[in-house]
Protein backbone atom coordinates (compact mmCIF):
# COMPACT_ATOMS: atom_id res chain seq x y z
CA UNK A 1 0.00 0.00 0.00
CA UNK A 2 3.19 2.43 0.32
CA UNK A 3 6.21 3.02 -1.45
CA UNK A 4 9.78 3.54 0.43
CA UNK A 5 10.68 6.82 1.38
CA UNK A 6 13.19 8.21 -0.74
CA UNK A 7 17.09 8.69 -0.11
CA UNK A 8 16.99 4.69 1.33
CA UNK A 9 16.63 1.10 -0.40
CA UNK A 10 13.38 0.30 0.96
CA UNK A 11 14.63 -2.83 1.95
CA UNK A 12 12.56 -3.77 4.89
CA UNK A 13 14.75 -7.01 6.29
CA UNK A 14 16.71 -4.79 8.73
CA UNK A 15 19.37 -6.77 9.93
CA UNK A 16 22.67 -5.27 8.26
CA UNK A 17 25.26 -7.94 8.80
CA UNK A 18 24.59 -9.51 5.59
CA UNK A 19 24.25 -12.56 7.32
CA UNK A 20 20.25 -12.26 6.76
CA UNK A 21 20.83 -13.05 2.48
CA UNK A 22 23.17 -15.56 2.20
CA UNK A 23 20.77 -17.57 4.54
CA UNK A 24 18.02 -17.10 1.50
CA UNK A 25 15.93 -16.09 4.26
CA UNK A 26 14.24 -13.11 4.61
CA UNK A 27 13.01 -11.67 8.49
CA UNK A 28 10.09 -12.31 8.91
CA UNK A 29 6.95 -12.17 8.83
CA UNK A 30 6.21 -14.24 5.34
CA UNK A 31 2.39 -13.69 5.03
CA UNK A 32 1.65 -13.48 1.49
CA UNK A 33 -0.48 -10.38 2.10
CA UNK A 34 -1.22 -7.90 4.48
CA UNK A 35 -0.67 -4.10 4.76
CA UNK A 36 3.35 -3.03 4.93
CA UNK A 37 3.72 0.58 6.49
CA UNK A 38 6.73 2.11 6.04
CA UNK A 39 7.92 5.36 8.40
CA UNK A 40 10.24 7.86 8.87
CA UNK A 41 10.46 8.33 13.40
CA UNK A 42 11.24 11.65 14.38
CA UNK A 43 10.62 13.57 17.23
CA UNK A 44 10.70 17.56 18.60
CA UNK A 45 10.98 18.20 22.09
CA UNK A 46 10.42 14.34 23.17
CA UNK A 47 7.04 14.72 21.33
CA UNK A 48 7.23 11.49 18.84
CA UNK A 49 6.75 12.16 14.94
CA UNK A 50 5.54 8.90 12.95
CA UNK A 51 5.95 10.30 9.40
CA UNK A 52 3.98 8.03 7.17
CA UNK A 53 6.14 9.32 3.55
CA UNK A 54 2.92 7.77 1.46
CA UNK A 55 -0.34 7.02 1.93
CA UNK A 56 -1.55 6.28 -1.81
CA UNK A 57 -5.20 6.67 -1.26
CA UNK A 58 -4.71 10.08 0.26
CA UNK A 59 -2.63 11.24 -3.15
CA UNK A 60 -5.13 9.53 -5.28
CA UNK A 61 -8.02 11.31 -3.32
CA UNK A 62 -5.93 14.66 -3.70
CA UNK A 63 -5.39 14.63 -6.74
CA UNK A 64 -9.36 14.71 -7.19
CA UNK A 65 -8.85 18.26 -6.04
CA UNK A 66 -10.01 17.91 -2.42
CA UNK A 67 -9.47 20.70 -0.33
CA UNK A 68 -7.27 19.21 2.79
CA UNK A 69 -9.85 19.94 5.38
CA UNK A 70 -12.18 17.46 2.98
CA UNK A 71 -9.25 15.11 2.35
CA UNK A 72 -8.50 14.74 6.01
CA UNK A 73 -12.84 13.86 6.58
CA UNK A 74 -12.34 11.53 3.71
CA UNK A 75 -9.19 9.85 5.31
CA UNK A 76 -10.70 9.88 8.77
CA UNK A 77 -13.73 8.23 7.19
CA UNK A 78 -11.92 5.44 4.62
CA UNK A 79 -8.18 5.10 5.47
CA UNK A 80 -8.37 5.51 9.89
CA UNK A 81 -7.43 1.97 10.05
CA UNK A 82 -4.03 3.67 9.14
CA UNK A 83 -4.08 5.61 11.63
CA UNK A 84 -5.18 3.35 14.16
CA UNK A 85 -2.81 0.83 13.21
CA UNK A 86 -0.18 2.93 13.92
CA UNK A 87 -0.67 5.02 16.69
CA UNK A 88 -2.40 2.82 19.08
CA UNK A 89 -0.74 -0.29 20.86
CA UNK A 90 0.95 -2.42 19.94
CA UNK A 91 2.85 -0.34 17.56
CA UNK A 92 2.02 2.57 18.77
CA UNK A 93 1.04 4.20 22.40
CA UNK A 94 -0.83 6.27 24.12
CA UNK A 95 1.26 9.58 23.53
CA UNK A 96 1.98 8.49 19.83
CA UNK A 97 1.52 10.93 17.41
CA UNK A 98 1.93 10.75 13.40
CA UNK A 99 1.64 12.54 9.96
CA UNK A 100 0.76 11.90 6.58
CA UNK A 101 2.67 13.41 4.19
CA UNK A 102 0.95 14.30 0.90
CA UNK A 103 2.71 15.14 -2.27
CA UNK A 104 1.08 16.31 -5.35
CA UNK A 105 -1.95 17.40 -5.72
CA UNK A 106 -2.42 18.13 -2.59
CA UNK A 107 0.71 19.54 -1.81
CA UNK A 108 0.02 22.22 -5.02
CA UNK A 109 -1.09 25.77 -4.70
CA UNK A 110 2.77 26.86 -4.18
CA UNK A 111 3.41 24.40 -1.13
CA UNK A 112 5.98 21.82 -1.46
CA UNK A 113 4.42 19.59 0.34
CA UNK A 114 0.62 19.13 2.50
CA UNK A 115 0.45 16.52 5.68
CA UNK A 116 -2.33 15.76 8.03
CA UNK A 117 -2.10 14.73 11.47
CA UNK A 118 -2.69 11.69 13.54
CA UNK A 119 -3.46 11.45 17.05
CA UNK A 120 -5.07 8.81 19.68
CA UNK A 121 -8.09 10.28 18.80
CA UNK A 122 -8.47 11.16 15.19
CA UNK A 123 -6.92 14.27 13.10
CA UNK A 124 -5.66 17.82 14.40
CA UNK A 125 -5.92 20.68 12.50
CA UNK A 126 -2.61 21.77 13.34
CA UNK A 127 0.66 20.53 14.77
CA UNK A 128 3.48 22.72 15.45
CA UNK A 129 6.06 20.03 16.85
CA UNK A 130 5.20 18.31 13.47
CA UNK A 131 5.76 21.37 11.08
CA UNK A 132 9.25 21.65 12.83
CA UNK A 133 9.96 18.09 12.27
CA UNK A 134 8.83 17.79 8.44
CA UNK A 135 10.62 20.91 7.89
CA UNK A 136 13.68 18.69 8.43
CA UNK A 137 12.05 15.99 6.58
CA UNK A 138 11.09 17.63 3.35
CA UNK A 139 14.77 18.65 2.86
CA UNK A 140 16.36 15.34 3.46
CA UNK A 141 13.66 13.33 1.16
CA UNK A 142 14.09 15.55 -1.44
CA UNK A 143 10.40 17.53 -1.23
CA UNK A 144 12.07 20.96 -2.28
CA UNK A 145 13.17 21.13 -5.53
CA UNK A 146 16.27 23.67 -4.77
CA UNK A 147 17.20 23.98 -1.27
CA UNK A 148 19.48 27.01 -0.08
CA UNK A 149 22.07 27.41 2.05
CA UNK A 150 22.44 28.15 5.13
CA UNK A 151 18.45 28.09 5.46
CA UNK A 152 15.65 26.80 3.38
CA UNK A 153 11.89 27.73 3.13
CA UNK A 154 9.54 24.77 3.55
CA UNK A 155 6.00 25.23 2.51
CA UNK A 156 3.25 23.39 4.02
CA UNK A 157 0.22 23.05 3.94
CA UNK A 158 -1.47 22.11 7.01
CA UNK A 159 -5.59 21.57 7.63
CA UNK A 160 -5.69 24.92 9.36
CA UNK A 161 -3.82 26.60 6.41
CA UNK A 162 -0.56 27.83 4.71
CA UNK A 163 2.57 27.22 7.06
CA UNK A 164 6.41 28.07 6.50
CA UNK A 165 8.92 26.03 8.06
CA UNK A 166 12.65 28.00 7.72
CA UNK A 167 15.03 24.81 8.03
CA UNK A 168 18.85 24.85 8.34
CA UNK A 169 20.88 23.40 5.02
CA UNK A 170 24.33 22.61 4.94
CA UNK A 171 23.73 21.47 0.94
CA UNK A 172 23.74 17.60 2.16
CA UNK A 173 21.33 17.80 4.92
CA UNK A 174 18.79 19.56 7.49
CA UNK A 175 19.89 20.80 10.79
CA UNK A 176 18.42 22.72 13.93
CA UNK A 177 16.80 24.57 15.43
CA UNK A 178 14.20 24.75 12.87
CA UNK A 179 11.42 27.58 12.86
CA UNK A 180 8.12 28.22 11.43
CA UNK A 181 5.50 31.05 10.91
CA UNK A 182 2.07 30.17 12.03
CA UNK A 183 -1.36 31.38 10.27
CA UNK A 184 -2.89 34.24 12.41
CA UNK A 185 -3.09 33.47 15.74
CA UNK A 186 -5.50 35.33 17.88
CA UNK A 187 -7.40 35.32 21.62
CA UNK A 188 -10.69 34.30 20.99
CA UNK A 189 -11.86 34.81 24.13
CA UNK A 190 -10.27 36.39 27.41
CA UNK A 191 -11.14 35.91 31.42
CA UNK A 192 -14.14 33.33 30.30
CA UNK A 193 -15.79 32.34 33.71
CA UNK A 194 -16.01 28.39 33.41
CA UNK A 195 -17.84 26.42 36.30
CA UNK A 196 -15.30 23.05 36.12
CA UNK A 197 -17.13 20.10 38.24
CA UNK A 198 -14.81 19.32 41.41
CA UNK A 199 -13.15 22.48 41.19
CA UNK A 200 -15.62 25.35 40.79
CA UNK A 201 -15.46 28.27 39.36
CA UNK A 202 -12.25 28.85 36.96
CA UNK A 203 -11.38 31.54 34.71
CA UNK A 204 -9.70 30.65 31.29
CA UNK A 205 -8.58 32.30 28.19
CA UNK A 206 -9.12 31.18 25.16
CA UNK A 207 -6.74 31.38 21.91
CA UNK A 208 -6.14 29.97 18.02
CA UNK A 209 -3.41 29.38 16.81
CA UNK A 210 -3.98 26.66 14.46
CA UNK A 211 -6.20 24.97 16.53
CA UNK A 212 -8.25 26.38 19.32
CA UNK A 213 -6.89 25.75 23.19
CA UNK A 214 -7.93 27.01 26.74
CA UNK A 215 -4.65 28.44 29.10
CA UNK A 216 -5.17 28.86 32.48
CA UNK A 217 -2.95 28.75 35.51
CA UNK A 218 -2.81 25.44 36.99
CA UNK A 219 -2.78 27.46 40.44
CA UNK A 220 -6.82 28.05 40.10
CA UNK A 221 -6.81 24.08 40.27
CA UNK A 222 -5.01 24.17 43.35
CA UNK A 223 -1.77 22.48 41.41
CA UNK A 224 1.76 23.62 40.27
CA UNK A 225 2.87 22.87 36.58
CA UNK A 226 6.08 21.96 37.39
CA UNK A 227 5.56 19.89 41.11
CA UNK A 228 2.16 18.63 40.63
CA UNK A 229 1.83 14.64 39.35
CA UNK A 230 1.08 14.61 35.94
CA UNK A 231 -2.04 12.54 36.57
CA UNK A 232 -3.83 15.09 38.33
CA UNK A 233 -2.19 18.00 36.06
CA UNK A 234 -4.16 15.88 32.75
CA UNK A 235 -7.18 14.98 34.71
CA UNK A 236 -7.80 18.45 35.99
CA UNK A 237 -6.51 19.50 32.00
CA UNK A 238 -9.34 17.26 30.79
CA UNK A 239 -11.88 18.54 33.03
CA UNK A 240 -12.07 22.14 31.74
CA UNK A 241 -11.73 21.22 28.11
CA UNK A 242 -15.05 19.22 28.82
CA UNK A 243 -16.48 22.30 30.40
CA UNK A 244 -15.39 24.90 28.11
CA UNK A 245 -16.97 22.87 25.61
CA UNK A 246 -19.98 22.61 27.37
CA UNK A 247 -20.29 26.57 28.43
CA UNK A 248 -18.39 27.78 25.44
CA UNK A 249 -19.14 27.97 21.73
CA UNK A 250 -16.16 28.35 19.32
CA UNK A 251 -16.09 30.53 15.94
CA UNK A 252 -13.71 30.28 13.29
CA UNK A 253 -13.26 32.98 10.82
CA UNK A 254 -12.94 30.65 8.11
CA UNK A 255 -14.19 26.83 8.88
CA UNK A 256 -16.57 25.46 11.05
CA UNK A 257 -14.60 22.47 10.66
CA UNK A 258 -11.75 24.26 13.12
CA UNK A 259 -13.86 25.60 15.68
CA UNK A 260 -13.05 22.96 18.33
CA UNK A 261 -11.19 23.05 21.33
CA UNK A 262 -8.67 20.91 21.14
CA UNK A 263 -7.44 20.93 24.35
CA UNK A 264 -6.29 22.78 27.70
CA UNK A 265 -2.74 23.95 28.37
CA UNK A 266 -2.26 24.64 32.40
CA UNK A 267 0.86 27.15 32.87
CA UNK A 268 3.05 28.60 35.67
CA UNK A 269 0.98 32.13 34.82
CA UNK A 270 4.41 33.71 34.15
CA UNK A 271 2.67 35.59 31.09
CA UNK A 272 4.13 38.86 30.99
CA UNK A 273 7.86 39.31 29.30
CA UNK A 274 10.64 37.71 30.71
CA UNK A 275 13.83 36.44 30.13
CA UNK A 276 13.15 33.32 32.16
CA UNK A 277 11.23 30.34 30.75
CA UNK A 278 7.38 29.77 31.18
CA UNK A 279 6.29 26.26 31.91
CA UNK A 280 3.56 24.74 30.20
CA UNK A 281 1.67 21.39 30.28
CA UNK A 282 -0.85 21.05 27.21
CA UNK A 283 -3.24 18.32 27.48
CA UNK A 284 -5.30 17.54 24.01
CA UNK A 285 -7.55 15.35 22.10
CA UNK A 286 -7.85 11.95 24.49
CA UNK A 287 -6.40 12.98 27.68
CA UNK A 288 -3.52 12.93 25.42
CA UNK A 289 -0.22 14.71 26.90
CA UNK A 290 2.00 16.63 24.89
CA UNK A 291 6.10 15.82 25.74
CA UNK A 292 7.09 19.16 24.03
CA UNK A 293 6.11 22.65 24.54
CA UNK A 294 3.28 22.24 21.81
CA UNK A 295 4.15 24.51 18.88
CA UNK A 296 0.48 25.23 18.12
CA UNK A 297 0.42 26.12 21.80
CA UNK A 298 3.42 28.62 22.37
CA UNK A 299 1.62 30.04 18.67
CA UNK A 300 -1.87 30.71 20.84
CA UNK A 301 -0.24 31.11 24.03
CA UNK A 302 2.23 34.09 22.45
CA UNK A 303 -1.44 35.59 20.91
CA UNK A 304 -2.43 36.06 24.20
CA UNK A 305 0.09 37.51 25.49
CA UNK A 306 0.33 40.19 22.40
CA UNK A 307 -3.16 40.74 22.85
CA UNK A 308 -3.33 41.69 26.56
CA UNK A 309 -0.14 44.21 25.88
CA UNK A 310 2.07 41.79 27.87
CA UNK A 311 4.96 41.14 24.97
CA UNK A 312 5.64 43.47 21.86
CA UNK A 313 6.66 42.47 17.88
CA UNK A 314 9.61 40.43 18.05
CA UNK A 315 10.04 39.65 21.97
CA UNK A 316 11.16 35.94 22.04
CA UNK A 317 9.62 34.24 25.19
CA UNK A 318 10.83 30.75 26.02
CA UNK A 319 8.68 27.88 26.60
CA UNK A 320 9.14 24.69 28.75
CA UNK A 321 7.65 21.30 29.01
CA UNK A 322 6.65 20.15 32.50
CA UNK A 323 6.77 16.65 31.00
CA UNK A 324 10.27 16.87 29.46
CA UNK A 325 11.79 20.15 30.01
CA UNK A 326 12.48 20.40 26.29
CA UNK A 327 12.40 24.37 25.43
CA UNK A 328 10.57 26.15 22.26
CA UNK A 329 10.84 29.63 21.46
CA UNK A 330 8.28 32.16 20.10
CA UNK A 331 7.58 35.64 19.55
CA UNK A 332 4.86 37.05 17.25
CA UNK A 333 6.58 38.62 13.98
CA UNK A 334 3.50 40.85 12.61
CA UNK A 335 0.38 42.18 13.26
CA UNK A 336 -2.47 41.23 11.42
CA UNK A 337 -5.85 40.78 11.13
CA UNK A 338 -8.11 37.24 10.72
CA UNK A 339 -11.57 37.89 9.84
CA UNK A 340 -13.29 40.34 12.44
CA UNK A 341 -10.06 39.53 14.53
CA UNK A 342 -6.70 41.31 15.44
CA UNK A 343 -4.28 38.50 14.74
CA UNK A 344 -0.49 38.01 15.11
CA UNK A 345 1.81 35.49 13.05
CA UNK A 346 4.23 33.77 15.36
CA UNK A 347 7.30 32.63 14.91
CA UNK A 348 7.77 29.23 17.02
CA UNK A 349 11.44 27.59 16.93
CA UNK A 350 12.60 23.97 18.26
CA UNK A 351 14.69 21.28 17.49
CA UNK A 352 13.51 18.12 15.94
CA UNK A 353 15.43 14.96 15.62
CA UNK A 354 15.85 11.82 13.64
CA UNK A 355 15.04 8.63 15.71
CA UNK A 356 15.03 5.75 12.75
CA UNK A 357 12.86 4.35 9.95
CA UNK A 358 10.25 1.60 10.57
CA UNK A 359 8.74 -0.76 8.63
CA UNK A 360 5.30 -2.10 10.15
CA UNK A 361 3.64 -5.29 8.62
CA UNK A 362 -0.21 -6.26 9.43
CA UNK A 363 -1.08 -10.05 9.34
CA UNK A 364 -4.58 -10.62 8.28
CA UNK A 365 -5.29 -13.00 10.38
CA UNK A 366 -3.98 -11.04 13.67
CA UNK A 367 -7.23 -10.07 15.37
CA UNK A 368 -5.81 -6.97 17.27
CA UNK A 369 -4.31 -5.66 13.62
CA UNK A 370 -5.52 -2.29 14.00
CA UNK A 371 -4.44 -1.79 17.36
CA UNK A 372 -6.18 -1.16 20.30
CA UNK A 373 -6.23 1.74 23.23
CA UNK A 374 -4.91 1.26 26.62
CA UNK A 375 -5.05 4.34 29.28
Amino acid sequence: AMAAPGGGDGGGDGGGDGGVARAGRQLPPHSPSGLVLRTVEMHTGGEPLRVIPRLEAAEEAAARGLSLLSLRREVAATRDHVRRALVHEPRGHAGMYGAVVVRGGAAAEGADLAALFLHGAGYSAMCGHAVLALGRFALDYGLVAAPSRPETAVRLRCPCGPVTAFVPWDGRRSGNPVRFHSVPAFAAATDLAIDVPEHGKVVVDISYGGTFYAFLNAEQLGLDVCTSKTRDLVKAASAVTEAVKKQFKLHHPESEDLAFLYGTILTDGKDAFSEEPTTNICVFADEQVDRSPTGSGVTARIALQYHKGLIQLNQTRTFRSSTTGSLFTGKAVKATKFGDYNAVVVEVSGEAFYTGTATFTLEEEDPLKYGFLFK
